[in-house]
């Protein structure tokens, strides 16, 4: 982005310039990092791809001397501001799975797509910073490779937690994050210490046990992975722990004892659509791809495109016990997506075997 000519400042003061710009844009959390990452996160990651916990997130493995080293991605970049914008639901996100004719969506698919809210005030920020400081920007939020959590754990915003997500004490587990890599160069704000102390209710509350050790995440096990980025057949192993999740997975985060203190998301963009809280599994199993794609349209979930979608469902469905749901399913059999159809068989085969 082309910068204007700069203002004289001293980077203390350009630095509180910034925060409240940020804050004035509606960030939740704001803070500030040098362009580099520690030689353990580069370790880390290497480890996390050689063990194939990524699954097939291939976009995972590539370039990753440039995820974990922002000096290689840009090496012109000296800064990092970091911002957390909170998505933190108004209601319990997990009330829904007592709901078994209905999908449960997670809490931050049920708004307006966070990609597109974030950038929008990133870009803000960032012409902030090249016309008043004459300063290089780029913007990042998490389609990049960027390892962003870490970033975020060092310019202060909060620590990740044992379920790999970083979690900051004013506002929990619900943030979404974004960066600023600049020319700049600004004082760093401390890290946070990490306040995970003994507890372990995340780990202990995920379905599938996709965390083999704290601060570990085994992907391939994930029901957000499975139900969002796995694009085949979901291993039956994990099938009926799936319950009624029909888009990613909300149980590690919404249990942590630091969303006490969260209070609900500010941005009216990203509030819950009210047909998207809870919406019956019966109406989206009908779905074709025109109706998807109008139903979810400028929400994350389009990306997943019908089918998966519609597998999910149909997996929820089998998983529900609800044998009117049969009828719902049935008509998937011939569905022209393989996938699609192989799931309403095993739903079909699960609503007849429940009492």
């Amino acid at each position: 982005m082309a910068a204007a000519k700069a203002e004289p400042h001293e980077p203390p003061a350009a630095k509180e310039a910034i925060r409240a710009r940020a804050q004035a844009l509606g960030f939740e959390a704001v803070g500030f990092a040098t362009a580099t990452l520690a030689p353990r996160h580069r370790a880390a990651l290497l480890a996390f791809l050689a063990s194939g916990s990524h699954g097939t997130m291939d976009w995972l493995a590539r370039n990753p001397a440039r995820r974990a080293d922002p000096a290689t991605l840009w090496p012109a970049a000296r800064s990092v501001v970091a911002v957390g914008l909170s998505y933190a639901p108004a209601e319990n996100p997990l009330a829904v799975l007592a709901r078994p004719d209905r999908g449960s969506i997670s809490a931050y698919a049920r708004g307006r797509d966070y990609h597109d809210v974030l950038k929008g005030k990133l870009k803000n920020l960032a012409g902030f910073i090249a016309a008043r400081f004459a300063a290089g920007v780029k913007v990042f939020v998490d389609t990049a490779p960027v390892m962003e959590k870490p970033l975020a754990e060092r310019a202060g915003l909060g620590w990740q937690g044992k379920h790999t997500n970083l979690v900051s004490r004013r506002h929990g587990s619900w943030l979404f994050l974004g960066e600023i890599f600049t020319t700049l160069a600004l004082p760093p704000d401390p890290p946070h210490e990490n306040r995970c102390g003994i507890c372990r209710r995340c780990l202990d509350a995920c379905p599938t046990n996709a965390f083999p050790a704290p601060y570990k995440l085994d992907a391939t096990r994930c029901i957000s992975y499975l139900t969002i980025e796995h694009e085949g057949p979901i291993p039956e192993e994990f099938r009926p722990a799936i319950g009624n999740r029909i888009y990613g997975c909300d149980d590690c985060l919404a249990v942590c004892p630091w969303n006490r203190f969260a209070e609900a998301g500010r941005d009216a963009r990203l509030a819950a659509r009210a047909d998207l809280a809870a919406p019956p599994l019966a109406e989206l199993a009908r779905l074709d791809d025109a109706a998807f794609r109008a139903r979810f349209a400028a929400t994350p979930i389009k990306r997943t495109g019908r089918n998966r979608f519609v597998r999910n469902v149909l997996i929820a469905i089998g998983n529900s016990r609800e044998k009117a749901l049969a009828a719902s399913a049935a008509p998937l059999l011939a569905d022209p997506d393989p996938v699609v159809a192989e799931a309403a068989a095993w739903a079909m085969r699960h609503l007849s075997a429940a009492p």
